[in-house]
């Protein structure tokens, strides 16, 4: 469509983000949910609307900027989201550089940014990058009233949410209210995407990882009612808090999935999915009554999940769930308002697999009150939970989160370049702790990566759960080595031997015949 009132734009950055590893199809490629939703709340108000997912097109930032000129419309808005709250600052890169190259190009084309990220830092992203506007919070105030004054020509001032300049000084609107009842949004646009062709997380299917396609994303709720500080989810939202969708509309949007596209790999994106036991029974009841042969996943919190609930979702197709564990050291954890303790995890732990459903652990090294000693214990822990996959996180400090503005008032070396916010990238610099250096925590997170996942005790379970497959396919990826900018070379003992003294205990040598 030739000039749509308004053109959605996911930036292409898989590479920068996933560095080589976008190459070996260990990488998910998420539908962009946020443009569904938008694109739908807009098209049902008469707008002539356009989806444009550089990341599935495989489309270079130049090229996406010529997609941008030749589609020529009223508005475009450049997504800076993903399917987790870190994935908006690591793309900032691939959509600063779109901006600027159609900027060159065609700078009578209005340009705006939305997103995570730019919700967080208004001001900075608006001084720094080549963007007209700014749009703070979901947009679904925002957006349409700044389409209509720019199809007017009426004035800016007083739209909601909207950042834009006045002599070239960033001028804000009033705060953008959040949108109070979900079940008034429509369904997301799916049928404007090829969602065929988006694929699963590797561990997300290592039961049949040949089939990781089609893949769908879904809320069941928006936002999350804790404050833990290393988060920075509710900058979208303008704070905590949880709002969440009738079950009757989830379900249609599940309908939709299964019956439209063949969808059966779901993930649940919810900040805070098990949550309320009664609802999420109730959900996942609905679900399962269905019959359908889903395989799901979705986010759990160590101290609000229940068994009940965790039996259900196993009826529902929900074969995983991810706990944010984070630190073995309570007095980390407390340092972060994480809000459990650790001597919870074993007890959840036992729940969730006594219920039938796969953990993915995630687990970051780093938090500020990190020393060596708490790495180890971390590292520990993850091996004692034996998870069959964890998450290994280094610290960052993503703009929104509190940690931000503690990194910023006690000047904290932060990455250079918004792709360093990557945990995989070349340019990945972790903020130091009390005790640490940045670049000591990440040698520590590499090399507790392959100590996890090349344990004898891990290898024997994926072997067992999975099958060969499977564990092929995880020896394979622990021979990949990311590049790092910021680790220490071989040479430089001080920093690095600390490192792998630390993971050496859990750090075999394996080999279980496979290559045989």
């Amino acid at each position: 469509m030739l000039n749509p009132d308004i053109l959605l734009v996911k930036p292409g950055s898989q590479r920068q983000i996933y560095s080589h590893l976008s190459d070996s199809g260990l990488t998910a490629i998420e539908p962009p949910l946020w443009s569904a939703l938008l694109a739908a709340f807009f098209r049902d108000q008469g707008w002539r609307v356009e989806i444009l997912d550089a990341e599935i097109l495989r489309l270079s930032w130049e090229q996406t900027a010529l997609e941008i000129a030749q589609l020529h419309p009223r508005l475009v808005v450049i997504m800076v989201s993903g399917s987790n709250p870190s994935a908006s600052t690591m793309n900032m890169a691939g959509a600063g550089e779109i901006l600027r190259l159609l900027k060159k190009s065609s700078p009578e084309i209005p340009t705006a940014l939305w997103g995570l990220h730019p919700s967080a830092l208004p001001e900075r992203t608006l001084r720094e990058e080549a963007a007209d506007f700014v749009v703070q919070g979901e947009g679904f105030h925002t957006l349409p009233a700044l389409l209509t004054a720019l199809r007017d020509g009426q004035t800016l001032k007083g739209i909601p949410g909207l950042w834009r300049r006045e002599g070239g000084i960033p001028v804000a609107g009033s705060l953008a209210p959040v949108w109070t009842d979900l079940d008034t949004l429509p369904r997301p646009a799916w049928e404007m995407l090829p969602i065929t062709a988006y694929r699963a997380h590797n561990w997300h299917c290592l039961g049949d990882l040949a089939n990781r396609q089609p893949y769908a994303v879904l809320y069941t709720s928006m936002g999350c009612p804790f404050h833990c500080s290393f988060c920075c989810v509710n900058s979208l939202f303008g704070g905590p808090g949880l709002r969440c969708r009738d079950v009757s509309k989830v379900i249609e949007e599940v309908d939709f999935l299964v019956e439209s596209f063949g969808v059966r790999h779901i993930k649940i994106i919810d900040e805070m999915f098990a949550f309320d036991e009664a609802r999420v029974v109730r959900l996942c009841q609905q679900i399962a009554d269905r019959g359908y042969d889903l395989n799901m996943w979705a986010y759990g919190r160590v101290n609000t999940v229940t068994g009940r609930m965790l039996g259900a979702m196993k009826k529902a197709g929900i074969n995983w769930i991810a706990y944010g564990f984070e630190s073995a050291s309570a007095r980390v954890l407390k340092d972060v308002s994480k809000g459990y303790q650790p001597r919870q995890v074993e007890n959840v732990v036992r729940l969730t697999e006594q219920e039938g459903l796969h953990i993915n652990a995630n687990f970051i090294f780093g938090l500020p009150e990190d020393d060596m000693a708490s790495l180890g214990a971390t590292l520990d822990l993850a091996c004692q939970i034996n998870a069959a996959w964890a998450n290994f996180y280094p610290a960052l400090a993503f703009p929104g989160s509190a940690l931000f503005e503690r990194a910023q008032q006690e000047n904290w070396p932060l990455p250079k370049s918004w792709s360093g916010y990557s945990p995989y990238s070349k340019e990945t610099l972790p903020l130091p702790t009390k005790y640490l250096s940045g670049p000591e925590v990440l040698a520590f997170r590499d090399r507790a990566f392959h100590a996890y996942f090349q344990r004898p005790e891990y290898l024997a379970k994926i072997r067992a759960t999975f099958g060969q497959e499977a564990l092929e396919h995880i020896i394979a990826m622990t021979e990949m080595p990311l590049v790092r900018e910021h680790v220490p070379a071989q040479g430089d003992s001080a920093l690095r031997t600390r490192a792998v003294e630390a993971c050496s205990a859990a750090e075999p040598t394996v080999d279980l015949g496979v290559r045989a």
